[in-house]
C-alpha cells in the first residue's frame, strides 16, 4: 500500500488549485430532515480555487501535467453544451498557455449562458456536433487537423475520466485523511465514473473505510459500476497496486434512482434538494449533478437507512455555474 500511495502522491501535477477545500457542517439541513438524521457534512469542491471549481479541476491537474510533459500545445476535449469539464479545460488552457478546442453536442445558443459563456470568455474554440456519438470522431478529426498545421494536440476523453484523471481525484482524499474526520458514508454525483473511481481508490490507499455511494446523473447503475471498476483497474496498473490495496475488493455502490428523465433533466426530488440546501445552508447545488446526488441522500435519510450516530460526507463536485444556464 505504501509504495502505491507514494506513487500516487508523487505524480507530476499542474497546481491549478493548490488549496484544500473546506468541510462544512450542514446543521440546519440535518435538523430539517428530522431528529433521526445523521450528521451531514459537505466537502466544498465547488470552492476549488480555479476556473469556478468543481471535480474536473482535480482531474485536470494530473492530466495537464501529462499533456505538458508530452509537449502538447493544444487541448481537445468534449462534453454537453453546458459541460463543466469543458469550462474547466478552457480555463486551464488559458492558465497554462495552451489552445483549447471543445467538441460540444447540441445546438449553439443564440446568446450563450453559464458554462457556454465562460468557454468563450476563456478563449476556447468551439465545434458543435449533433449528438453524443459524434463527439469522439470529431475530436480525432480536429486533433488530426492540428497535427497537419504543425501543432501538437492532446485529446482528453469525456470528463477527464481516465485512470490518470481518476488518480487526480484520489489525491484529494488526502484532504480528509489528514484530519480527524472519519465519515461513515461518502455520497457524491457520478456520471463518467472518474470521481467515484478516485474516491474508492483514494480511500483504500489512505486507509479509510466509508461506504461510497455514487448517485448517477444519467447512467444505469450496472453501466456506471462497470466504468468505475475499469478505471480502478487502470489505476492499479498505473500505480503498481494490488487489487485490495486500491479498493477493487470493495463494493461499488451506484444509485440510479434519481436519473428521472435523463441527463440534465431536473426531477421534483432534485428541485426540492436544490431549494432545501439553498434555503437552509446558503449553498448552491447544480440541477444536473449535485442536486440529484443530494436528492439521493435525502431519500435515504427519509427512508431510515442512516441514523443519528453516523456521519455522512456529501462531496460537492461543483457545477453550480449550470444553475444559470
Amino acid at each position: 500500500m505504501a509504495s502505491a500511495l507514494a506513487a500516487l502522491m508523487s505524480m507530476p501535477s499542474m497546481p491549478l488549485a493548490p488549496h484544500a477545500t473546506p468541510v462544512d457542517d450542514m446543521v440546519r439541513l440535518a435538523r430539517e430532515l428530522g431528529p433521526a438524521s445523521p450528521r451531514i457534512l459537505i466537502k466544498r469542491d465547488d470552492l476549488l480555487s480555479f476556473g469556478c471549481g468543481g471535480n474536473k479541476v482535480r482531474k485536470l491537474q494530473l492530466v495537464l501535467a501529462d499533456a505538458r510533459a508530452r509537449g502538447a500545445d493544444t487541448l481537445v476535449t468534449c462534453g454537453g453544451p453546458q459541460s463543466n469539464h469543458a469550462r474547466a479545460t478552457a480555463a486551464a488552457g488559458a492558465a497554462i498557455g495552451m489552445r483549447v478546442i471543445l467538441v460540444l453536442n447540441g445546438a449553439e445558443q443564440a446568446v450563450p449562458t453559464a458554462n457556454a459563456r465562460l468557454d468563450r470568455l476563456f478563449g476556447a474554440r468551439i465545434h458543435f456536433v449533433a449528438d453524443r456519438a459524434d463527439r469522439a470522431p470529431a475530436m480525432e478529426r480536429l486533433a488530426d487537423e492540428v497535427k497537419q498545421r504543425g501543432g501538437r494536440p492532446y485529446v482528453i476523453p469525456l470528463g477527464a475520466s481516465t485512470p490518470l484523471g481518476a488518480a487526480g481525484f484520489a489525491r484529494g482524499v488526502a484532504e480528509i485523511a489528514t484530519t480527524a474526520l472519519k465519515p461513515d458514508v461518502i455520497v457524491h454525483a457520478s456520471s463518467s465514473a472518474g470521481t467515484q473511481a478516485g474516491l474508492i481508490a483514494g480511500c483504500a490507499l489512505l486507509g479509510l473505510q466509508p461506504r461510497i455511494i455514487g448517485v448517477s446523473a444519467d447512467e444505469p447503475a450496472d453501466r456506471l459500476q462497470a466504468l468505475v471498476r475499469e478505471l480502478i483497474e487502470g489505476m492499479a496498473s498505473m500505480l503498481g497496486a494490488k487489487r485490495a490495496t486500491i479498493g477493487l475488493d470493495r463494493e461499488i455502490e451506484a444509485d440510479d434512482s434519481q436519473v428521472g428523465g435523463g441527463y440534465g433533466v431536473p426531477t421534483a426530488a432534485s428541485t426540492e434538494a436544490l431549494e432545501l440546501v439553498a434555503r437552509r445552508e446558503g449553498i448552491l447545488l447544480d440541477p444536473v449533478y449535485t442536486a440529484k446526488a443530494m436528492a439521493g441522500l435525502i431519500a435515504r435519510i427519509r427512508q431510515g437507512e442512516f441514523n443519528e450516530g453516523q456521519t455522512i460526507l456529501f462531496w460537492h463536485t461543483g457545477g453550480q455555474v449550470g444553475y444559470f444556464a
